[in-house]
């Protein structure tokens, strides 16, 4: 029989296994090629929700939000614009509540952020549209249902409560148009807002790209529907070797007084970069305008919309509301646009990155960090409404 350890022995060989262990050489591994996915509550802004939302989309579902028309400098100018415009804070000034209430087009909201129409939803997550509609409203925000919407629009608007718009195209077919309005009236949508800077697809290289190899979004059955209608407009002619196809090259001012004729919902002209068509909007019977560049998606090298939002703001002089999208991505952005005079801001990729990370509550989370934002940048420059901001809490440095 061996003989008894000893106390001594006992924790001699103790010590030694423990040297040699794999759990203590763990302890001093490095962390570089460790990967963890951060949880809802950890992320800090909107920005940090895009390479969650990323890693959770296919590559070619990516490139179709994330991307923008051929070289991509306009989508990169209306981030940078932002970076020309400097808020003025003003430090005691007894703001002890922030209250960011508004009212557009004579309806109440939470805050003037609203979610713009964005294409391609369910390619981000499986439920699209329809959770986008229940992180919005648990947000209290009016979402703007696009016009190619995965899923039908009764769907979207039984899944949740908030208030809806709805997206007009009227892709060389009247006939469908009149339908969507018909539709959104009868699910309680409280606007229309007629997209008009689409005349024709636009090159957008990233989605050529992975088409060359093989890949499809998400929209890519739907597109092939909407090319076969077009081609039927054409009298069935092809297309031309580069997939341009017409989508609404036709119209003109004229066609808003037949919008209007067919709804008295107001109507929404969404897709001006100029004085001169927002004056046109306003001529013609427009209810509001948004200054957009359709997130840098159509027209190649086209100013970032927070740059010529201002010159919009000064021809409508307050005769209708101006909203604005494009690029934002903070509460500070969004102030700018409100101090360079705009109503409201529609946020699209922002929201959309949410909808990809965290689904309804992603989109929840990321209005809700932005609404916050807000409120700290106004308290800091010395407004408690959205009523008392104005255009001196800007300068503004544009090229």
């Amino acid at each position: 029989m061996p003989a008894a350890m000893t106390r001594r022995q006992a924790l001699h060989r103790l010590a030694g296994f423990l040297a040699g262990s794999p759990l203590l050489d763990a302890q001093y591994a490095s962390r570089a090629d460790h990967q963890r996915t951060p949880g809802l509550d950890e992320l800090a802004s909107a920005l940090e929700f895009e390479p969650i939302a990323h890693a959770k989309m296919t590559q070619l579902n990516y490139d179709y939000v994330a991307g923008g028309v051929e070289d991509e400098v306009a989508l990169r100018r209306n981030r940078k614009a932002f970076d020309w415009i400097t808020l003025q804070p003003r430090p005691l000034a007894a703001v002890t509540k922030v209250d960011l209430t508004t009212t557009i087009l004579g309806q109440p909201m939470a805050s003037p952020l609203l979610v713009a129409p964005t294409g391609g939803q369910q390619g981000v997550h499986s439920e699209g549209d329809v959770e986008m509609h229940r992180g919005a409203s648990a947000a209290r925000t009016t979402m703007c249902v696009s016009h190619v919407a995965t899923f039908p629009l009764a769907d979207i608007a039984a899944a949740a409560t908030g208030p809806l718009w709805s997206q007009l195209y009227v892709h060389l077919n009247p006939t469908a148009a009149r339908e969507r309005i018909d539709q959104a009236g009868e699910v309680g949508c409280k606007a229309i807002v007629w997209t008009v800077d689409a005349q024709y697809t636009s090159l957008r290289e990233r989605l050529r790209h992975g088409a060359n190899l093989g890949e499809r979004t998400a929209q890519g059955a739907q597109a092939q529907v909407a090319a076969r209608r077009r081609s039927r407009a054409r009298g069935g002619r092809p297309s031309n070797p580069y997939g341009l196809n017409p989508e609404t090259p036709d119209l003109t001012w004229d066609f808003l007084e037949t919008l209007r004729s067919w709804t008295p919902l107001p109507i929404v002209v969404k897709g001006l970069l100029t004085a001169e068509d927002a004056r046109l909007a306003v001529d013609s019977g427009a209810d509001a305008v948004v200054v957009s560049n359709h997130g840098a998606r159509y027209m190649p090298h086209v100013a970032a919309t927070i740059e010529t939002l201002e010159e919009i703001v000064d021809e409508v002089d307050g005769k209708i509301p101006v909203l604005v999208d494009g690029g934002f991505r903070r509460g500070s952005d969004v102030l700018k646009a409100l101090a360079l005079g705009a109503d409201g801001v529609l946020l699209g990729r922002a929201a959309l990155w949410g909808l990809g990370a965290f689904g309804a509550a992603g989109v929840q989370r990321v209005l809700e960090i932005l609404q916050t934002e807000l409120t700290l940048a106004m308290a800091q420059c010395g407004v408690a409404s959205v009523a008392e901001i104005d255009r001196s809490l800007v300068r503004t440095d544009f090229p």
